[in-house]
This record gives C-alpha cells, sequence and structure tokens, in this order.
C-alpha cells in the first residue's frame, strides 16, 4: 500500500497528534514532514502532500479538500498561543506587523482590527524575528505557536486573539482542521482518527516527546485549558462565522 504524505505542524499544541501518529499502527502507513500553517496549506495545493492540518483560513483556497476528522486545533476562549504584543491597548495601535508562518491568524487579527477593535492600523508582514522592537510604543506584532512563550513578558500587553475572538461573537474559534486532498480508504481515516484520539488521550507522554520552553506543569495547563482538540457542532458554526467575516472583508477592500 502506497504510504500516505502527511504534512503536520510541530508546535507544542500539535504534540499529542505527533504522539499519536508515531506511537500507532498507522505510523506504518504515512510518511510525515514537519512544516509550518503557511507551508502545510501550499503543500497540499500544490499535491505535494496528501493530509495535514491545515489552517482554517487555507481550507477554501484547497479545491478537493475533504475534513477527515472531529479532531483540530481550536479553543473556547483564551489559546494563549496566538497574541498581539504591543505597548498600548488594541485601539491604540498605529502599526501591526503579522506574523509571516500563518494566515488564519493574520486574517483573524485583522478581522478584530477592523470589527472589534474600530482601527485602520498600517498593516506589514513580519519577515523575520528581528523585525520585533519591545521598545516601540506605536507597533503591535502578531505572533503565532511556540515562539509567543518566549515573548511572554517582554510587552506590556499580550492579546490573546482568540479570546479577543470570543468576546466579540460569544464563539470558540478553530485555528487548524486534519484535511485531505486525496482519497483515503475509509480503513485508513478510522486507523488515522484513532491514532489522534490516542495522543489527545496521552497528553502527559506527548509532552515529554517535544522541546519547548514551558515547565511540565505549564505545558499540561496549556494543553488541557487553552487548547480544545474537539471539532464539535459549535466549532462547525465558528468556522462559517469566521470564513463569511473574511469574504465580507475582502469584498469592502475590493470595492
Amino acid at each position: 500500500m502506497r504510504r500516505v504524505k502527511v504534512s503536520l505542524i510541530s508546535y507544542l499544541n500539535t504534540s499529542p497528534f505527533v504522539y499519536g501518529l508515531k506511537h500507532s499502527e498507522v505510523s506504518e502507513h504515512i510518511d510525515i514532514r514537519y512544516d509550518t500553517p503557511a507551508d502545510c496549506a501550499a503543500r497540499l495545493l500544490s499535491k505535494d502532500a496528501d493530509l495535514g492540518i491545515v489552517p482554517s483560513a487555507a481550507l477554501t483556497s484547497l479545491p478537493d479538500r475533504k475534513i477527515i476528522s472531529n479532531y483540530c486545533i481550536g479553543a473556547d476562549g483564551a489559546v494563549r498561543s496566538v497574541a498581539l504584543y504591543s505597548n498600548r491597548p488594541p485601539a491604540e495601535i498605529e502599526t501591526l506587523y503579522l506574523d509571516f508562518e500563518s494566515r488564519t491568524s493574520v486574517l483573524l487579527a485583522r478581522l478584530l482590527a477592523e470589527y472589534h477593535w474600530k482601527l485602520t492600523p498600517d498593516v506589514r508582514p513580519l519577515t523575520s524575528l528581528d523585525e520585533i522592537d519591545p521598545s516601540r510604543t506605536d507597533a503591535a506584532y502578531v505572533l503565532i505557536g511556540d515562539k509567543t512563550f518566549e515573548f511572554d513578558g517582554r510587552f506590556a500587553c499580550k492579546t490573546d486573539l482568540a479570546k479577543e475572538w470570543k468576546e466579540f461573537t460569544g464563539e470558540p474559534f478553530v485555528f487548524a482542521l486534519w484535511t485531505a486532498v486525496t482519497p483515503l480508504s475509509p480503513a485508513f481515516v478510522s486507523m488515522f482518527n484513532e491514532a489522534l484520539a490516542a495522543g489527545v488521550r496521552n497528553i502527559p507522554a506527548a509532552i515529554e516527546e517535544h522541546r519547548h520552553v514551558l515547565n511540565y506543569a505549564d505545558a499540561i495547563k496549556y494543553l488541557t485549558e487553552n487548547i480544545d482538540y474537539n471539532f464539535d457542532f459549535a466549532k462547525h458554526k465558528a468556522l462559517m462565522r469566521f470564513w463569511n467575516m473574511v469574504l465580507k472583508l475582502k469584498s469592502k477592500y475590493r470595492s
């Protein structure tokens, strides 16, 4: 049987998935490559991977997509690892630098700026972490993933984007979903999901295998209290709202 090419993001929040896939029978049927969220989407778009944990904002760009799991990377409130760092409150930001690794967090930040914080900052791409200047009072930086832990405490304000979304909409947020772009057998999909479930059930073991800057107790708290892995009806609904708001925003700036 041909091995299935899997694009996986190597953040602490995906470590239960990594653990489950590595320590189950499905490991014999897959080849894993670790990518950034943006690269994961690009690989699926080019059919260089069969399935991956795809950022929510990129799903609509995949014509042959099929969500294959009831597991995701989501949050119902503060997510902690997707945040805006600044020395002023969001409503006073003049320049907004956006993380180069994730289109979803970029769009989430722009939606919140437009509809929640009611501001129109000068938006610029953040091409390198070396561009981050914690002494600036006019700028804010959207950062995602494990690097956010290293910037905690270096700015006066940390604004959690999933928490802001929850306050604005009353709904959870979905950052990434397991999505396939090539046909997969029902037997493989079942085996794959069993591996994901096993990983989520074994978070302590997953943390032990993943290199990160948090202490053990803090990592446990992050994965069990901030990350919500279940892609349930509420998250389906929230995902539809997110896509509709993105279309509305794009339409506004095209007109």
